[in-house]
């Protein structure tokens, strides 16, 4: 007998159904027999929505009444996926809504299928976001998700004939979103440019010269069987003066809405290219007005109706965690704020905003740590410019007194000296804020120890760590339904659900063989809907008799594609000219999944590669059955969640040091599936937990790659002692993957040979031999199935839920409301 903890709420089917039909007529204006699938999913994404929202008002009301501090979550990505199946299974509403959907002749996963997916993300930044608010909502603690409402967020990515990655909009928003409520009565002034002049009593006055209204669109956030329903507020910009009538009626049709573009601009698209000034400046605009109407909501949402409001009580109101670089502006803004607005002293500002803000660093990268220049800030925001002078004036006598040496503080500087001073982002929130976290124990680390080096020195209590964590509701529950029902079947509970530690009562069943081909056909099964999803999603044929080993993560040199997709070269080649053993062969299905940004043209050229390779191998009869390549296109959360539960082997390749953490690494453990890799972000926190024989480890640790540079890294060292390399760059280089165009690459082939800052060269003949333990574990199907339990059984602390308990423990001192 299995103890069913899940929510299910009180409503039942025939009350569900009524509630859809009566939507369907009064709202969409069809009835049941005319109504389409879409309309059916509109029609119940409503209903749902209207459902959850006394919940929603009762947790806002008594977050503002109550004494239990908020938590205010700053970023500029939410990748929060489709919402209808989340919602339904957190309000404990699924089985209803299947039977309601079947008694109107539809199919839920029909219905399911027809949300379009929000692109407000890039990555894992912006899905870990969406699993935090999740996680908050489900363990009852009150709190905001503040972000953009972008128009077409992420570009939806296509292949043109060449293999190259188009970039197209993608239009989420075009056929309405039944989710987002726009409420223009909460809305918020932000503005921009100007000057600075003195008021009375030495007060310095802001005078802008222009200003949006920032109008926020509320989502719902349903806990799981918490009774909590939490809100993602995204801002979107519109102008005051939409239309100008004279101008219009001069003929001058554009220059009438130029205010409305002008203002619809900042939340048009995430990212915007930067390479020019004005991406940069528009890049500044967005996060500057979404971290202004925030705070301004925040102040609003816990004095409301208070004419003089005692803001040095806001720490104990709500705390705002800064999710990477992109809302540091928040801090110059919040002093604004105080002092400007509501007349409180400096000191007191600077009190009040460093026990309010916390700092979540996601890089180590330099180039990812946000450097404004000081010129822009000032032309946009000359306010700001002038609060983050004082506040770096006021931190260098700090480090002053400290004793810390002139070369020392000119590390520190926030501000930097000089005719082009820039702004470093990371540091004002590293000396703005309470806390500093990294997102794996190696990744804090080597915070403390190379990239924030000076700054732990001097503020060693300011730095710790919180491993990032994934939603078990969304990756297995509804991701992995078999497996689900698996664990809760050999658990004999679905406790695990709320306290993903329940999951090591599964490691005596990795001895159980029943467990055991249980759990095998389960993989299989997903393997097979996988391939007939990809079939009618991208029109490839899969043999699902193959391994299925996924690469899926953006494309970055550092993450180190290339690694992977010259050993694919190398094997084709070893297959073709027959040096392989054919009958030893693991017969492979190699999937990539990556978006390049779009000014990044070695990722862009990578990509280009993949899909060339994939071409010419996938039309070779030679290899047909042992080695196939795939490249879906226009990878998002929905193609994670079919892939991710199909996968076998999972790519963590990247040069030790330079990812921060991973989630997918996560997602694809708690999924059954063994992982290759280094020992990189939360790899090493993975390898420990699953253990040491159930990981495929190999290459560079970060000593070894700190010598190397040291030392002067040689990657032709490499090249010429591995004959498989030197033959895979050799076809990459003589027009095998591009008909004949040996300049198609150049730029690849070049920076292999002559600089490979990632060292992939230096890690290939290690990562070639790791594949041959690989294959001979693949051909013991229950000793892979036994380790793949393994995995799974000792993932709980990937969890997104312990994570927010890390937080609420370590960093933010709150705890949930009951």
């Amino acid at each position: 007998m299995v103890d069913v903890t899940a929510p299910h709420a009180s409503l039942s089917v025939e009350d569900l159904r009524k509630r859809i039909t009566t939507n369907l007529q009064h709202r969409q204006g069809v009835g049941p027999k005319e109504a389409t699938v879409a309309d059916v999913y509109k029609a119940t994404a409503e209903v749902i929505r209207d459902y959850l929202s006394s919940s929603w008002l009762d947790a806002t009301r008594r977050m503002v009444e109550g004494n239990v501090k908020a938590v205010g979550y700053l970023s500029a990505e939410f990748l929060i996926g489709r919402q209808l199946s989340n919602a339904l299974l957190n309000a404990g509403l699924t089985d209803q809504f299947e039977g309601a959907v079947k008694e109107l002749g539809f199919e839920p996963k029909d219905v399911i299928a027809t949300e379009p997916e929000p692109g407000l993300g890039n990555g894992g930044l912006g899905r870990l976001a969406a699993c935090y608010v999740d996680s908050l909502a489900s363990l009852g603690v009150p709190a905001f998700g503040y972000g953009i409402q972008y128009r077409y967020g992420i570009f939806r990515q296509e292949f043109d004939g060449q293999g190259r990655q188009v970039e197209k909009p993608d239009y989420w928003l075009s056929e309405g979103n039944p989710w987002g409520h726009e409420d223009f009565v909460r809305s918020q002034r932000v503005s921009f440019g100007g000057t600075v002049v003195d008021g009375e009593n030495g007060a310095r006055v802001w005078k802008p010269d222009w200003s949006v209204r920032a109008v926020p669109v509320d989502y719902l956030v349903p806990g799981y069987d918490s009774g909590r329903v939490n809100t993602l507020r995204l801002w979107t910009a519109k102008s005051y003066d939409e239309f100008d009538l004279a101008t219009f009626n001069r003929s001058d049709y554009m220059g009438a809405v130029i205010p409305q573009v002008d203002a619809e601009n900042i939340t048009k698209v995430l990212y915007p290219e930067d390479s020019t000034p004005q991406g940069k400046r528009l890049r500044l605009e967005q996060q500057y007005f979404f971290v202004s109407a925030s705070i301004h909501d925040a102040i609003r949402t816990f004095y409301a109706g208070e004419a003089q409001p005692d803001l040095t009580t806001l720490p104990d109101k709500i705390c705002f965690q800064l999710n990477d670089t992109h809302p540091v502006i928040g801090i110059p803004e919040l002093m604004r704020v105080l002092m400007d607005e509501y007349g409180i002293d400096w000191d007191t500002a600077w009190d009040v905003t460093r026990r309010t803000f916390n700092y979540t660093c996601h890089t180590l990268l330099p180039e990812a740590l946000e450097v404004w220049p000081a010129k822009l800030i000032g032309e946009l925001l000359p306010r700001h410019l002038e609060i983050i002078k004082a506040i770096n004036a006021q931190f260098v006598e700090e480090l002053e007194s400290k004793g810390i040496d002139p070369e020392g503080i000119d590390r520190m500087r926030i501000f930097t000296d000089g005719p082009d001073a820039q702004i470093r982002m990371a540091y004002l929130a590293t000396v703005g804020g309470s806390y500093v976290n990294g997102v794996a124990a190696l990744h804090s680390q080597l915070l403390k120890d190379v990239t924030l080096k000076d700054f732990s020195a001097a503020y060693p209590d300011k730095f710790t760590n919180v491993t990032n964590g994934v939603t078990p509701r969304r990756f297995i529950k509804l991701a992995n339904p078999r497996l689900s029902d698996l664990i809760t079947e050999g658990l004999g509970s679905d406790r695990w659900i709320h306290d993903l530690d329940e999951l090591e009562g599964l490691v005596p069943l990795a001895d159980d063989a029943s467990f055991v081909e249980r759990f095998r056909k389960v993989k299989d099964a997903n393997k097979r809907d996988f391939a007939a999803y990809a079939s009618d999603k991208f029109g490839f044929s899969i043999d699902t008799g193959t391994m299925f080993d996924s690469m899926i993560k953006r494309l970055h040199e550092y993450k180190r594609q290339s690694l992977k997709i010259l050993a694919v070269i190398a094997e084709y080649a070893a297959i073709k000219d027959g040096s392989a053993d054919v009958d030893e062969i693991q017969p492979r299905s190699v999937f990539f999944g990556a978006k390049a940004a779009p000014g990044y043209a070695m990722a862009k050229l990578t990509i280009r590669l993949i899909n060339n390779v994939a071409r010419v191998v996938n039309d070779d009869p030679a290899v047909k059955g042992k080695l196939a390549v795939y490249f879906p296109w226009n990878y998002n959360i929905d193609l994670a969640e079919h892939l991710i539960p199909a996968t076998e082997l999972d790519e963590q390749i990247s040069q030790a040091g330079k990812e921060a953490s991973g989630t997918g690494n996560m997602k694809f453990a708690l999924n059954g599936a063994l992982t290759v890799g280094t020992l990189d972000g939360a790899n090493v926190e993975i390898r420990e937990r699953v253990g040491a024989d159930n990981f495929f480890l190999f290459g560079l640790e970060v000593d070894d790659v700190e010598k190397l540079y040291a030392d002067g890294y040689d990657p032709m060292k490499y090249v010429h002692a591995d004959s498989r390399l030197r033959r895979a760059i050799d076809m990459v280089a003589d027009g095998t993957f591009s008909n004949g165009d040996r300049n198609a690459y150049a730029a690849l082939t070049s920076d292999w040979l002559t600089h490979d800052y990632f060292m992939t060269m230096a890690d290939f003949t290690a990562y070639m031999d790791i594949q041959k333990e690989i294959e001979e574990t693949y051909q013991k199907p229950d000793e892979w199935a036994r380790k793949a339990i393994l995995n799974v059984a000792h993932s709980g602390f990937f969890s997104s839920d312990r994570a927010i308990e890390d937080y609420l423990r370590d960093i933010w001192h709150t705890q949930p409301q009951r």
